[in-house]
């Protein structure tokens, strides 16, 4: 297993009957990396996830997690990850608080250490609030204080700011990134490019069970740049100009800086998703 790495999948396969729904699949998670698994509904992004953390077995090749083939997993690797999936549920019954304490005596997690989470997630106000009157923003927050509360080394996320209003999924990117600095290693499946791009330091792109384009967000969308063009706003102008990187268009816009007409300029590479479509013909939507 490459040194620092926390994951690392070797050829993985799976077959189920006459379905392949995934074909030799080959990744890398370091630590302190957010690692984007990208893909439509149906991709495979969710047995990925079920191999990786000894849900089900491949077909053919390997996934190791934090030095250990996820098919014999034991409770010592349960102990140092964290999962946040569609299907993470909660105590309606029990407040804020006493959802975190359950898991926190099975963990060995100290009281102080729910309060800082409760902080993390900005829930601090709700903690004596039944979980089953929270709204559907303010759960998604109590799962993923939940998956943290133990400090994990990877954290597994699958869409998990699927459905939330910008505010909460904005709190969300945040945290993430915090736990990021702090070394935790984070496995992230969403078909939301645009937080891909924000979020991930690599990304895999996965079409139909194969992964179809692998890098870091700027290195693939400037791989597949191969039309450069600017977007120009004049002074005094409510339309933009679109200029093709030509000699004669690179005098145009010098000279229009030097006489201060450019209100705004910006180039005009292609997003992840325009890549996606690009590569496999195919939008990248939730079907």
């Amino acid at each position: 297993m490459e040194q620092n790495a926390l994951l690392q999948l070797s050829h993985i396969s799976k077959r189920y009957k006459t379905q392949l729904a995934l074909k030799d699949i080959s990744m890398t998670l370091r630590k302190g990396e957010i690692l984007g698994f990208l893909g439509p509904s149906g991709a495979g992004k969710t047995t990925t996830i079920k191999i990786i953390t000894g849900q089900l077995r491949p077909t053919s090749g390997e996934a190791k997690i934090l030095g250990t083939d996820s098919s014999n997993m034991d409770a010592s690797i349960y102990e140092k990850i964290g999962v946040v999936s569609d299907n993470s549920g909660i105590y309606e019954k029990m407040t804020v608080w006493q959802n975190l304490s359950c898991f926190a005596k099975i963990w060995r997690v100290s009281n102080a250490r729910i309060e800082e989470v409760l902080r993390q997630v900005g829930m601090s106000d709700y903690k004596k609030q039944p979980a089953g009157k929270l709204s559907k923003g303010q759960k998604q927050r109590l799962v993923l204080a939940r998956a943290v509360l133990h400090k994990p080394r990877i954290l597994f996320l699958d869409e998990p700011t699927s459905g939330l209003d910008p505010s909460t999924a904005i709190a969300i990117h945040k945290m993430l990134l915090d736990l990021r600095q702090e070394g935790m290693a984070v496995f992230l499946t969403t078909h939301n490019m645009e937080e891909a791009e924000k979020l991930c330091d690599h990304v895999s792109l996965l079409y139909q069970g194969t992964i179809v384009e692998d890098g870091s967000p700027q290195e693939i969308c400037l791989k597949y740049n191969k039309r450069k063009r600017y977007h120009l706003l004049l002074n005094g102008s409510s339309e933009e100009i679109v200029l093709e990187q030509t000699p004669e268009n690179a005098v145009k816009i010098s000279e229009w800086m030097q006489k201060d007409m450019i209100q705004r300029l910006h180039s005009c590479e292609p997003t992840l998703e325009s890549v996606f479509l690009q590569v496999t013909g195919a939008p990248l939507v939730s079907l």
